[in-house]
């Protein structure tokens, strides 16, 4: 699924929209989840190449983004669990916050449990100004052989792959045509391969199917329909999880800046407001729900990539509201609303990207706006046309958003970020509600814009915390 070579200056292949949702662990879907699926990618080309016996050591290069900021994403660990072949949907959060320090005190590294190669802080190499052409996020994996006993100096490289985290879970390997999401199968035929959203609204005239509709039938292309609605009851049950669990956790966040929880405290304060008899509570609700995702993200705990995580926050929110305050209490409903925001979802990855170290945080959060805003006009009842300017509209006044974490933590200011991205969705939805889809700006052109002003945005503001608030909250 997913197939295409991936570059910010090229389209890729159709992607379907199921593709933009996996579920896995925080803090980041492009430092954390994806590196740990380069991790064993790398692990099973070297058991399919019978180098297993023969790997004496592993050097391991980070460049560019996920280099200035992977310590604080959770992407050593990450590597560590990847190599051992952990799955980032079904691992254990835990364990993988502390595989990093667990293999450095062993001084061993265990690769996909069938072989043990020793491991020192000197084997992770950082290089943060290197920026790969293909991709800012880049992991170059070197299998090192036995030093020969005649002395010699160097030890013989048996293997040595470059792979590309491009966000959302996705990874590419350098040289390989194939782009591999959180789920990859192969390449998937689609009945309605839209590559815009011209051709999205054309397929949605010409079939009588709405966007959802549209996006169901390219999923059950290789996939049974009970298969493909299990799959969105899954996500969807993910999502409220991730919600309750974040709603119901109190403490202070992982790493030095000590953040504080908040949901659980607004939750009980929102309570009480509505005990006492104030209901206007809605929209507080709604920011309530997008921090309690992104404080569990930012904990490392499970969440679903929406397309990201640190956008994960978004999507859910916006759906969380929606049951809770709109009616969309129906399977028929969440699936429509998340069919719709993953076929969305599809078009910025397909024209832009959804990756912070790519496009800055436009790419991120302006894309998961726009999903969301687009899901929710679709639940309520709007035509596609409607939805496509929801869409438009809520990306729209994310262009140029930078992405500037502070000390490379996904916290601030990512999380109040996804809570004031779910407030624009919403009003988004509204104004695209109150018209007939008729609109000046096309979500096409709204993407393309995100496309040049990531290609345009100093490398400082993209997921480098090397300018913004990640510098200037030092000085204050």
């Amino acid at each position: 699924m997913g197939t295409g070579t991936k570059t910010t200056d090229t389209v890729t292949q159709h992607v379907p929209a199921l593709d933009l949702f996996s579920i896995g662990i925080g803090p980041s879907s492009s430092h954390t989840v994806g590196p740990m699926r380069a991790a064993t990618a790398f692990a099973h080309e070297l058991m399919s190449g019978r180098l297993l016996e023969k790997v004496a050591r592993l050097r391991i290069t980070l460049y560019g983004s996920i280099a200035a900021t992977g310590v604080g994403h959770g992407t050593l660990g990450a590597l560590v669990a990847g190599l051992l072949g952990e799955d980032p949907a079904l691992c254990d959060p835990a364990f993988v916050a502390t595989a990093w320090q667990s293999a450095l005190d062993r001084g061993q590294l265990a690769i996909l449990r069938k072989s043990s190669v020793a491991i020192s802080a000197d084997d992770l190499i950082y290089k943060p100004f290197t920026r790969l052409p293909a991709h800012p996020n880049a992991i170059r994996f070197e299998a090192l052989g036995a030093k020969s006993s005649a002395g010699g100096s160097e030890a013989p490289v048996l293997l040595d792959a470059i792979y590309y985290s491009v966000g959302g879970g996705f990874i590419e390997r350098d040289g390989s045509p194939t782009e591999t999401p959180a789920h990859a199968q192969g390449h998937t035929p689609s009945p309605f391969p839209y590559r815009s959203a011209v051709e999205l609204l054309d397929f949605c005239a010409e079939t009588g199917l709405d966007i959802a509709g549209i996006a169901f039938a390219n999923e059950t292309a290789t996939a049974s329909a009970e298969e493909v609605n299990a799959r969105l009851d899954s996500i969807w049950a993910a999502m409220r999880e991730c919600v309750d669990a974040g709603m119901a956790a109190e403490g202070v966040l992982p790493g030095w800046l000590k953040v504080p929880r908040r949901a659980a405290g607004i939750a009980a304060h929102l309570r009480a407001r509505e005990a006492s008899g104030n209901s206007d509570t809605a929209m507080e609700w709604l920011q309530c729900f997008a921090i309690a995702v992104n404080e569990q993200n930012a904990a490392g705990a499970r969440v679903v990539t929406a397309p990201t995580n640190g956008a994960a926050g978004i999507i859910p929110a916006v759906g969380y509201y929606a049951l809770t305050f709109r009616g969309m209490t129906e399977p028929k409903h969440w699936r429509r609303y998340l069919l719709t925001a993953g076929a969305i979802g599809a078009l910025c990855k397909m024209n832009a990207s959804i990756s912070g170290a790519d496009a800055g945080c436009q790419g991120e959060v302006g894309s998961a706006c726009s999903m969301a805003a687009a899901g929710l006009t679709a639940f309520l009842g709007g035509t596609p046309q409607q939805v496509e300017n929801a869409a438009e509209v809520a990306m729209e006044h994310h262009l140029g958003l930078t992405c500037d974490p502070i000390g490379g933590f996904v916290q601030v200011p990512c999380i109040e970020r996804n809570a004031i991205a779910a407030g624009t969705a919403l009003s988004a939805t509204r104004l695209a509600m109150m018209g007939d889809g008729t609109h000046l700006v096309s979500l096409d052109t709204v993407i393309e814009t995100m496309r040049q002003t990531g290609r345009d945005m100093s490398e400082n503001y993209k997921e480098t915390s090397r300018a913004g608030l990640a510098v200037n909250i030092v000085e204050c």
